[in-house]
C-alpha cells in the first residue's frame, strides 16, 4: 500500500509542518507541542475515513436525524517520550479510544552502530482492534517496526496504521518492507539522514524540543 504524505496537498497543516521544523519557532516548547497536537489531529481525521460506520438515528428537538457513525474506536499508541503531543492529538479525536505506551530505546554501539531495545508495552488487550502507532519522527523505522512486530506476535490486530509527522524514505521502505499489511500515513517525508539516524532537514531532536534536553 502506498503511503498517505499529506503535504502532498496544500492545506493549513504546512503552516504547522513550517513551525516545527523553524529553528527559532522551535524555542517555544508549548508551540512545538501544539503544533505537533495539531497535526495529530488532522491524521486522526483522516484515519477516521477508513473506519466502518453504520447508519444511526439521532433524536433532535424537532425530529429525527440519521447519520453514520464509527462502529469502533481505535487503540492509540506511541513511543515514549517524543510521540506524546502527537499521541494527544489523536485521542483529542478519538476522545474513547484506550491508548498503548511503549518505552524503547536505541542501544549505540562503539562502531556508531545500534540496536533498539524493548523496555515495556503497556496496552490493553488488542485483539480484533484496528491500533494506530503514532510517533513523531519515522528515521530508519527500526523501532517502529520491532514495536509493532512484537504487538502482532501477542495480537491478531484487525488493521495497523503506522504515523508519523516527518518520515524519511528510507525508514517508510523499511516499515513497509516489514509490514507489508500496515498502513503508512505522514505529513511529510524527507530524503536524507545522518550518519547518528537523523531526518534532514528534519526538525531535530522532537523529545529534546518538547520536553527539554535529556542528560
Amino acid at each position: 500500500m502506498q503511503p498517505f504524505i499529506l503535504n502532498k496537498t496544500n492545506s493549513i497543516a504546512n503552516h504547522f509542518l513550517a513551525e516545527l521544523r523553524d529553528v527559532i519557532i522551535q524555542q517555544d516548547k508549548y508551540r512545538f507541542r501544539k503544533n505537533q497536537e495539531r497535526l495529530g489531529e488532522i491524521m486522526a481525521y483522516e484515519i477516521s475515513k477508513t473506519l466502518v460506520y453504520e447508519s444511526t438515528d439521532v433524536q433532535t428537538p424537532l425530529g429525527t436525524a440519521s447519520i453514520n457513525l464509527a462502529t469502533e474506536q481505535p487503540v492509540i499508541a506511541t513511543i515514549l517520550r517524543a510521540g506524546l503531543p502527537f499521541h494527544q492529538g489523536f485521542i483529542n479525536f478519538f476522545d474513547r479510544a484506550d491508548s498503548a505506551f511503549i518505552t524503547a530505546c536505541r542501544k549505540v554501539k562503539k562502531n556508531g552502530g545500534f540496536t533498539i531495545q524493548i523496555d515495556q508495552i503497556s496496552a490493553p488487550n488488542l485483539e480484533g482492534k484496528t491500533l494506530i502507532m503514532c510517533d513523531t519522527m519515522l528515521a530508519t523505522g527500526q523501532s517502529t517496526a520491532l514495536v509493532c512486530k512484537e504487538i502482532i506476535a501477542r495480537y491478531k490486530l484487525k488493521a495497523l496504521h503506522i504515523v508519523a509527522v516527518i518520515a524519511s524514505t528510507e525508514g517508510i521502505a523499511h516499515v513497509r518492507a516489514n509490514l507489508p499489511n500496515a498502513k503508512v500515513w505522514v505529513c511529510a517525508v524527507d530524503e536524507e539522514m545522518t550518519s547518528k539516524a537523523y531526518i534532514v532537514p528534519g526538525l531535530g531532536d522532537a523529545g529534546d524540543l518538547a520536553f527539554g534536553e535529556k542528560m
